[in-house]
């Protein structure tokens, strides 16, 4: 009996012995973002209309295709910022040559409101600088696309710039939230120097 009651005990530890380890799950967390030094240089395109200075860490890529077209005026281009794989989509639309200033605004929202259809919330911002340029910055909360558009005009809104920022990442907006805070900054910047030719 003794024989027997060794069998089992010896075949139980076998069994347990033998069993997958149970995981405990690890506590939710962020990657560790390294953030870049912010410092700026002047932007200036013979093809533009505008200057402003940018952060030196982004690249301007020269936008030559839109759609499977070419883009309505040489000045499109992103601002591509490597640290974070993000872009600063920036088109150019002179007022009265192929739009209006009305057609070019209503556009600008009429994008802004296609992400409000996944956004809990959007937040619409006057924007102005001391070097003439005006417009509106438009802040969405929630799985958006895009979670930072802006656009800009002069006095006599004969010009019209828009910005949009996308990441090359699924939208996750509770890991994406601090990388978009760094860069509303670098935007805010952007915006307070900008300047019509």
């Amino acid at each position: 009996m003794s024989r027997f009651l060794g069998l089992i005990l010896l075949l139980a530890v076998l069994i347990t012995a033998c069993s997958d380890p149970v995981y405990t799950p690890k506590p939710r967390a962020f990657p560790r973002i390294d953030y870049p030094t912010r410092a700026y240089t002047a932007f200036q395109n013979e093809s533009c209309d505008f200057t402003f200075e940018l952060p030196v860490y982004a690249t301007v890529e020269k936008d030559t295709v839109f759609f499977d077209e070419t883009p309505s005026h040489p000045c499109w281009f992103n601002l591509y910022f490597p640290d974070f794989d993000a872009r600063l989509h920036c088109s150019y639309t002179p007022i009265g040559e192929k739009k209006t200033f009305d057609q070019v605004r209503s556009d600008a929202f009429e994008m802004a409101n296609y992400h409000n259809r996944k956004a809990n919330y959007i937040d619409e911002v006057l924007i102005q600088n001391e070097l003439g340029a005006a417009g509106i910055a438009f802040e969405f909360d929630g799985p958006v696309a895009s979670p930072y558009q802006f656009f800009l005009t002069d006095s006599l809104q004969q010009h019209f710039f828009r910005g949009a920022l996308y990441f090359n990442t699924q939208a996750k907006p509770d890991s994406l939230a601090p990388v978009v805070d760094f860069l509303k900054v670098d935007f805010d910047h952007i915006i307070a120097s900008f300047r019509w030719q």
